[in-house]
């Protein structure tokens, strides 16, 4: 880019943008320290335009009406069976995963991912953060569960670093368990995947004793997703 602008100086034909500089302000001499200056501002000038063009255009694209009406996730109500295996948590602690999602008077809200994950996996993780902290003093009538689909490498300290970096606070889980165990889970939610690194944005919602789950397939915002949690329970629908 330097060398862009450094030519247009030398001929005079400068940006319209580059602060009103001109062949007559140009410094003759390649090493003056004015004419560097001049280079750098120029730049400095061109990225910053560019980066406010690049914003502005965003903000109108994600404030027309057709994108704010479009809905990014699909929601269903489904029927699960869930396994009779046995997963460990972020400390070690052996769970009983068809008592402790199944007979809880709790809400759950579950996800699939994995801890190395960079992609969709933060984004689900800090939604349930969020959720968290948005429920302030009702989040402990909610158990939140991840559920490794990498249980090779997500040991119990694995999952209890990735809980407090994202600032999980008491009745969030992590659990992990023996391969075999974990691809029951994920067949048992329709969730899986030969490969990690094809796995599906899905958050699963249950109200204590409801017969469906709430499935959603795709990123919800954080204020979709509470807005989800608060519908537990308030609209009886059939399963499909």
């Amino acid at each position: 880019m330097r060398t862009f602008i450094r030519k247009s100086l030398e001929t005079g034909r400068v940006h319209a943008g580059a602060r009103g500089f001109h062949r007559s302000l140009w410094p003759a001499n390649p090493e003056s320290p004015l004419r560097s200056a001049y280079l750098v501002q120029a730049c400095w000038f061109i990225k910053s335009m560019t980066c406010l063009c690049l914003v502005a255009g965003m903000v109108f694209f994600f404030n027309l009406p057709s994108v704010q009406a479009k809905q990014r996730y699909v929601r269903t109500l489904e029927k699960y069976t869930i396994p009779d295996v046995t997963l460990v948590n972020q400390d070690g602690k052996s769970i009983a995963l068809k008592h402790y999602l199944g007979d809880t008077d709790k809400n759950v809200v579950l996800e699939f991912i994995f801890a190395t994950c960079t992609t969709i996996c933060p984004i689900l993780s800090i939604g349930l953060t969020n959720l968290q902290k948005k429920l302030g003093d009702e989040a402990g009538g909610v158990q939140l569960v991840s559920i490794s689909i990498d249980p090779e490498h997500d040991t119990p300290r694995v999952m209890k670093e990735y809980l407090k970096r994202y600032n999980a606070g008491p009745g969030w889980d992590f659990l992990t368990g023996s391969l075999e165990d974990i691809n029951r889970t994920m067949r048992a939610f329709d969730a899986y995947v030969s490969d990690k690194m094809g796995h599906r944005p899905l958050v699963f919602l249950h109200a204590p004793k409801a017969e469906t789950w709430v499935r959603i397939d795709g990123l919800l915002s954080g204020r979709e997703l509470k807005k989800e949690y608060l519908q537990l329970g308030k609209k009886k629908i059939p399963a499909k």
